[in-house]
């Protein structure tokens, strides 16, 4: 890799550019009404301006703030190229190829200290940290507050998450809105999808949330559609966010960059700014599909024994399982009672590794390896907290897959710190993770790939109680907005599906809005390696739609966005093996869609359709055709209804 560095002198900006070059991102040093020099970020793509000069600044304890009198002392520049295995992911080679400058400034404090901005330029966005080196004179890092901001034009349209405070589990719905008329006083959800008229789309995230406070946005009092950062303050410091020593790296500052909203959701960005795989041996990772019987409320029909956290109804769910080749099945709660007794939440004090009265462990692990299906635990995170150097080896002895853990709600540095320490632990015990009740992912799955998915979304478990549930147009904004940070939790599964119309909640046995096909498109669409099958099992049994629901990979080899509207459609290609799955969601109004199969190889695919008819049985209707590349497949998607289409190679003869 070759390197150039640069004495600054009176050097007053520092540009990359992208490797095809439509990308720019540039720091400026501004005067900034005689108080000194500010540094600033501005962003172009393909000519426009995304960004327009937007200050960068840390508070730090003390009163002194970096960036309010900075020079620029130098500027290292390198490209960087690599390619790297990723698995499981929406994409299993990945390229990282970006330009990036590596700036030392020197703030003019008393003592004098230096920091650095690290910028880099990618084909498909932007991102910039923060480095904090160890120097004589600054003993720690005590970061009050961070102002990175981001100005966008004053013509700006966000699909904001408004969030009432930083303990949250971010499950909201989106709200458009331009950024001008959003209050100065909400607090805003990463990600935050924006469309910049005449010039294409972006995104704010952030990538490599480690020992940090995470990541949040406001509209700045100081512009009409500008955007700064605010921190999560640690539990009892409303005044203090990040506490470190020296030296210390702030995540990255990310903004992804498309013509189309589609394009984001291609993007490899987020993991490209993190760190390599930390494990040595990956080939215990195995993604599936999970039962998950919380969300029904524990519906059985026809069974000659009580439903509920006992030993039968596990069972029961357990040769569901292995009839319908679902490879896992979840031990969680019921009526507020955790599977390891005690309430769900707040935890109280139980043993997780201790099953409620009732409850077989021994039984149900035995039964569940006779039919080849493996069990995952739910656990408080506070629960894991108290007891996970214990429990997890002893869930290793059990032979336990996985455990999801619950109800953190938070993102200030301590949980950052702790999420983080039970990856590890959990890694070293074979066990895979799935974050509930957490903050946005922000990437961690590259440098931790056991990490299957996380939550941080309004989803299906809110058909249970909420007057509105989830209605078709919140799937297709949630894969624009959500999905962009990383694969997500989605209470996945119901084919008892009714129209929106008839739609009220219920605990019990809920209903989805939508179609059969829309839940099997769901599978497709969401970038999900741990999918539920939530419902119970009668209501699977001898329905034409379970064994394509079985059969939906969670883990791809690539993935395109064939068309899209943000909250109105999406059509996504992804690509497992030689066989390539296209699903399609609609929202409340239904739409004519052409599907180019143009990434298709050579000769006549089988082409085997799941489509939405009411005429037909539970209202889908499967067919087999023979396409070829080249063509394009025309169909109809139904009000709030669904497509799903499975690709296979020519056959050799």
């Amino acid at each position: 890799m070759a390197t150039a560095e640069t004495p600054a002198a009176a050097q007053r900006s520092v540009r990359v550019a992208s490797p095809d070059g439509r990308v720019q991102l540039e720091l400026t040093l501004e005067e900034s009404a005689g108080r000194g020099s500010v540094p600033h970020q501005s962003l172009n793509y393909r000519g426009k301006s995304i960004l327009a000069p937007s200050p960068l600044q840390v508070d730090l304890d003390g009163g002194v703030t970096l960036g309010s009198d900075s020079s620029i002392e130098s500027v290292k520049e390198a490209p960087i190229h690599a390619e790297y295995r990723q698995f499981p992911g929406k994409r299993s080679r990945v390229v990282d190829r970006c330009s990036e400058a590596f700036v030392t400034l020197l703030e003019r404090t008393s003592p004098p200290r230096r920091w650095q901005i690290v910028l880099r330029a990618y084909d498909d966005g932007a991102a910039l940290r923060y480095r904090f080196p160890a120097q004589d004179g600054w003993p720690s890092l005590i970061v009050r507050f961070e102002r990175t901001s981001f100005a966008f034009p004053s013509s700006a349209q966000g699909f904001i998450l408004p969030l009432d405070s930083f303990t949250t589990s971010h499950e909201k719905r989106y709200e458009r809105k331009r950024l001008d008329e959003v209050s100065a006083e909400r607090i805003l959800g990463p990600p935050l999808l924006v469309e910049v008229p005449c010039a294409g789309w972006a995104a704010i995230l952030e990538a490599n949330l480690t020992d940090y406070a995470g990541m949040y946005l406001a509209r700045s009092a100081a512009s009409g559609a500008s955007l700064v950062t605010r921190l999560s303050p640690l539990p009892g410091e409303p005044k203090v966010a990040v506490r470190a020593a020296l030296p210390h790296d702030s995540p990255w500052r990310v903004v992804l960059l498309g013509e189309e909203a589609g394009r984001l959701i291609e993007s490899d960005l987020i993991l490209n700014l993190n760190a390599p795989c930390a494990l040595d041996d990956v080939s215990w990772i195995h993604p599936g599909k999970t039962m998950f019987p919380w969300w029904n409320g524990y519906v059985q029909e026809n069974v000659p024994f009580s439903i509920g956290l006992n030993t039968q109804t596990m069972k029961h769910y357990i040769d569901f399982c292995a009839e319908a080749g679902i490879p896992y099945h979840s031990l969680d709660g019921k009526a507020a009672i955790a599977w390891y007794g005690g309430p769900t939440v707040p935890y109280e004090g139980a043993d997780p590794t201790r099953a409620i009265e009732g409850l077989d462990m021994e039984e149900v692990l035995r039964h569940a390896a006779s039919k080849g299906v493996r069990i995952r635990l739910w656990l408080h995170w506070q629960a894991a907290r108290a007891h996970m150097k214990r429990a997890f080896p002893l869930y290793r002895q059990w032979g336990i897959e996985g455990v999801m853990i619950d109800f953190m709600d938070r993102d200030d540095q301590e949980m950052v710190n702790f999420e983080r320490e039970l990856l590890v632990l959990a890694a070293e015990n074979r066990l895979t993770v799935n974050f509930h009740g957490v903050a946005s992912p922000t990437g961690l799955e590259r440098t931790f790939p056991h990490l299957l998915n996380s939550e941080a979304v309004m989803n299906l478990e809110y058909d249970k109680w909420d007057p509105i549930g989830i209605p078709p147009e919140h799937e297709v904004t949630v894969a624009f907005t959500r999905m962009l940070a990383g694969p997500l939790d989605f209470h996945q599964g119901s084919l008892r599906t009714v129209p929106l119309e008839k739609f009220k909640p219920q605990d019990v046995g809920p209903v989805v809005m939508g179609t059969p096909c829309r839940t099997l498109a769901s599978y497709v669409v969401f970038h999900n390696h741990l999918p539920m099958v939530a419902d119970y099992p009668s209501a699977y049994r001898g329905h034409p739609a379970l064994p394509a629901l079985a059969s939906v990979p969670v883990t791809w080899d690539e993935t395109r966005v064939l068309a899209d509207e943000v909250g109105e459609y999406i059509v996504i290609a992804r690509r497992s093996g030689d066989e390539w799955w296209v699903g399609a969601m609609a929202d409340r109004n239904g739409r004519d869609v052409s599907i180019p199969l143009g990434f298709l190889s050579s000769g006549r695919h089988r082409l085997q359709v799941h489509r939405d008819d009411a005429t037909a049985d539970r209202g889908l209707a499967i067919e087999t055709l023979e396409v070829e590349s080249g063509d394009v497949f025309r169909a109809r998607l139904d009000r709030a209804g669904g497509l799903l289409l499975r690709l296979s190679p020519p056959r050799k003869s």
